[in-house]
């Protein structure tokens, strides 16, 4: 029978070609380094994860990246074959985080020299394998202008490099990757600002302890019976972990609103198997959350690690938009809900479909609803808070002055709009307030927050207060009730009765065909010349 083998380009599609985010590759490593640790806890060889260390030291001047954890380490004897073979680990799938064998070569693609050293207790050796990945990427060019043609396992042979080391403490287990001499071209993975936001939300790691919902999530997950693996991850000794706050940003940095709480939510398969479960922020829902919010988006977990991006799940909602008004994770639990290799989703398959199903009617019932029908809030709030301010305004210039009949018509009809549309938003707001306790439970708590924060706004001294519209003239001189109107001329007392009626209109044309703040510039700067 014919032997197949595997070319080396095969090679190439497992480092270069197999991720687009070189960041990706600390997700493959601190995947494994997690395994080994909880192998470690099984073992009796650490007391908890939480003794479990993943330790990331970048140093920009050498150009030089290492990762160690003290799990397991790899035996002596079992090192050459665990680590010389490509895609046949020993892990194990729906117990083990990674399982295919083939995320450790990532590194090939980044560096000029790759480094596994490994030790195990009980052991006095270190074991060692560089991996000369600038003559991996010679050879692989060679391969591909025909030049020459070479076997996956010729190229292996060619840059692989076993070695050991005496090391005396023998209680001392761990696993180091050292990259070194990494190539200029992959600047953002010595990054450290960069590294850091990237695992603070795709890492295995706790919320901050500013993020006052912490604890309600813990509490959670407790009721449910699941448990949220959590391990000590550093890069150059400062701990990661979850960036998640409670003030969302606009673009240009203020603030614009603040997370008030947290609703959750199961997923249960055909058998009543709890198969994922997910929390998300509870706030007015104004707008989409603008991507400077580096905790923006559903995200997608398993095991705690992320599974793609920000919007691996934005395809589940009937609204591309839909998950950029969210902040949250979605625990997936399903043991067949397997990542695929580059782990930015799952597998395709029977567990998957009715996964997104469940979801998908979650989203585009529940989640919709609430951003939708909060928008409509928001947006009617707001025009009644234009009223308001326009009310207050047109009160205010009744008391200094109008500049003349037109500009008080202008701003009359301006408000009696104004008040047409509050009217209209009003009756809209209560129409979906009414629906809040039938509709979901997420938008029922939504729905009182804008509530709250609204009779707030009210309070504030600044805040215009709603009255009826003020009655219109009937003449240029008097209102309804004989009152004498402002105008602005009356402060001109140099000019004679004729003069202050031209000024007058010429101020009304001022005010009626410029916007308001260029109007009041140009009117201000003559009342100034002719005092």
């Amino acid at each position: 029978m014919e032997e197949f083998q595997f070319g080396a380009n095969i090679l190439e599609n497992l480092t270069t070609g197999m991720y687009r985010n070189p960041l990706i590759l600390y997700r493959e490593y601190i995947q494994n380094s997690c395994d080994s640790i909880d192998k470690a806890v099984a073992k009796g060889l650490l007391p908890s994860i939480e003794q479990g260390k993943i330790e990331i030291w970048l140093n920009t001047d050498t150009r030089t990246i290492e990762i160690e954890d003290n799990g397991t380490g790899i035996p002596e004897k079992d090192f050459a074959r665990v680590l010389g073979n490509i895609a046949d680990s020993d892990k194990i799938l729906g117990e083990d985080k990674g399982f295919r064998g083939i995320g450790r070569l990532c590194g090939l693609a980044y560096c000029n020299k790759l480094e596994f050293q490994s030790k195990s207790a009980g052991e006095n050796k270190i074991s060692v394998l560089s991996c000369d990945a600038q003559k991996m990427r010679a050879l692989l060019a060679e391969h591909q202008s025909k030049q020459k043609r070479y076997l996956a396992s010729d190229i292996l042979k060619e840059v692989y490099s076993f070695s050991s080391k005496i090391d005396t403490d023998i209680d001392k287990h761990f696993f180091k990757v050292v990259l070194y001499d990494v190539n200029e071209l992959s600047d953002n993975i010595l990054n450290i600002t960069l590294i850091k936001d990237y695992l603070s939300f795709v890492a295995p790691v706790p919320y901050q302890n500013s993020f006052i919902f912490r604890k309600s999530i813990y509490d959670y997950a407790k009721n449910l019976g699941v448990h949220i693996d959590e391990y000590s991850i550093s890069v150059n000794s400062e701990p990661i972990v979850k960036k998640y706050v409670t003030v969302l940003k606009e673009k240009t940095g203020q603030k614009y609103d603040d997370v008030e709480g947290v609703s959750f939510k199961e997923f249960y398969d055909d058998n009543r198997n709890l198969a994922a479960w997910m929390w998300v922020g509870v706030y007015q829902f104004k707008q989409a959350i603008p991507k400077n919010n580096l905790m923006r988006g559903l995200r997608l977990r398993k095991e705690n690690i992320q599974i793609g991006d920000e919007d691996a799940l934005q395809k589940l909602f009937k609204e591309d938009r839909g998950n950029s008004y969210f902040i949250g994770e979605v625990f997936a639990l399903d043991d067949n809900l397997i990542p695929n290799s580059q782990r930015d989703y799952f597998n395709q398959n029977l567990a998957r479909e009715k996964f997104e199903n469940l979801l998908k009617q979650y989203f585009n019932d529940d989640l919709y609803k609430t951003y939708y029908n909060a928008s409509t809030i928001n947006s009617g709030y707001n025009k009644i808070e234009k009223f308001e301010t326009l009310q207050a305004e047109f009160l205010e210039t009744e008391r200094t002055g109008f500049a003349g009949i037109e500009h008080r018509t202008q701003k009359e009809d301006e408000l009696e709009k104004a008040k047409l549309d509050a009217q209209k938003a009003r009756a809209e707001i209560d129409k979906k307030i009414s629906k809040a306790n039938s509709d979901t439970p997420l938008f029922n708590q939504v729905a009182n927050i804008i509530q709250k924060k609204r009779e707030e706004h009210n309070k504030q001294p600044n805040s215009p207060t709603a009255t009826s519209l003020p009655t219109p003239p009937n003449n240029d001189k008097e209102d309804k009730y004989g009152k004498k109107q402002n105008w602005r001329v009356d402060k001109l007392a140099r000019l004679n009765k004729q003069e202050r009626k031209l000024v007058g209109r010429i101020f009304d044309v001022i005010f009626t065909v410029t916007d308001k703040v260029t109007a009041e510039k140009i009117v201000t700067k003559i009342e100034e010349t002719l005092k």
